[in-house]
């Protein structure tokens, strides 16, 4: 005779009691709903309709899939409270990756109110933001070295045209050569001339652009490391053999704006697209806070991130700084632990997969597309 079937009913009720006793191993099975465990579910693809809802659902799978999804809920996190001041800090050919558009979004819709970033990404976003164009690279048709005797300069798959960078230094010269000889140049100054500049006469939206409309900061560390960098320096020529004075550029104005700036704020998020200088830069102001306070030169509390949610592929352990993770940070002082209520997302994905996602699904939150 065979052997009854047990009903749903009935296996529910052998998992419920799970976690009562030992097995015959050892083992103390528990009961996934009792240990308040949550629950995982196949991605239905028949019932997206939205940037977000997709999202949502990659968030209820595993892997990266998932590290989208909570990494869409800490930024929503971050945008949704009104006291966190949040920090965007970009590294990579995000700009030539044609990226700049989603960096303009996170400005005008005020989710984003700093950013640090790599000098030649700005650069390379001056000349979308000029009308100019990138390319694709067809390695059938030129190597390395005849892309250099071209002028056509590649970065990964794409190529920036030497005439385009032309372009930017003209640009460049014209906010210098009208500069105050009095006063010292830093990076945040000069990236808020420049939007000034494309506010008078590009068409167009970009990053700079966006960033001067919306008061924006936008520091670069590591500004001669950059074509505007560069372009600085040649403009220094000039001006010597005009007999003209030359100007003064001074980093610590930016890290002392930097740092005034986020000493005013209640609580404080970062959102990391790479790693690199501007990760590093932005998070070493929680180090100079303890610093401040604990050698005695201001009496103030710890000044520690609250969110932060990093996109970057780079493992840990290669022992780089852009791989290392939220955790280590916190021994530095840099971060709130999640213990004490800070909040942390880290997505291992090339950010042109990540970036639009994540950013796509949270503006539909916020209703940012509908206005």
């Amino acid at each position: 005779m065979a052997k009854p079937k047990k009903t749903a009913k009935q296996n529910q009720s052998k998992i419920s009691g799970m976690g009562k006793g030992k097995t015959v191993t050892g083992r103390v099975l528990h009961d996934p709903v009792r240990d308040k465990l949550l629950p995982i579910f196949p991605l239905d693809l028949s019932k997206v309709t939205s940037i977000d809802s997709l999202v949502r659902a990659m968030g209820d799978t595993a892997y990266t899939a998932r590290q989208v999804g909570d990494g869409a809920d800490v930024l929503e996190a971050m945008a949704r409270d009104k006291d966190c001041f949040v920090v965007m800090t970009l590294a990579g050919a995000l700009t030539v990756g044609k990226m700049g558009l989603i960096f303009c979004d996170l400005i005008e819709s005020g989710i984003v109110k700093a950013i640090v970033s790599t000098g030649a990404l700005m650069a390379h976003g001056l000349v979308e933001a000029t009308g100019l164009s990138h390319f694709r690279y067809d390695p059938t048709k030129m190597d390395d070295k005849q892309l250099f005797h071209a002028g056509y300069n590649r970065v990964y798959d794409s190529l920036e045209p030497e005439t385009n960078l032309d372009h930017v230094e003209d640009v460049m010269d014209h906010i210098l050569d009208e500069w105050d000889d009095e006063e010292t140049v830093c990076s945040w100054k000069v990236h808020r001339r420049i939007g000034e500049y494309l506010h008078r006469t590009a068409p167009g939206r970009g990053i700079l652009k966006s960033a001067y409309h919306h008061n924006v900061p936008i520091f670069v560390p590591a500004f001669s490391d950059s074509e505007l960098g560069i372009d600085f320096a040649l403009h220094k020529i000039t001006r010597q053999r005009q007999n003209r004075p030359v100007l003064r550029f001074d980093p610590f104005e930016d890290f002392e704006k930097f740092a005034d700036t986020m000493l005013a704020t209640k609580r404080m998020g970062i959102f990391t697209v790479g790693g690199g200088v501007p990760r590093n830069w932005s998070q070493q102001f929680g180090v100079y806070a303890e610093l401040l306070a604990r050698r005695g030169y201001k009496n103030l509390p710890l000044k520690r991130y609250n969110y932060g949610l990093r996109i970057c592929p780079e493992p840990v352990h290669w022992g780089g700084l852009s791989g290392s993770t939220y955790t280590e940070a916190v021994s530095w002082g840099k971060f709130v632990p999640p213990e004490e209520g800070g909040r942390f997302a880290e997505v291992f994905e090339d950010a042109t997969v990540a970036l639009p996602l994540i950013v796509g699904a949270v503006l539909e939150r916020l209703n940012y597309f509908k206005r």
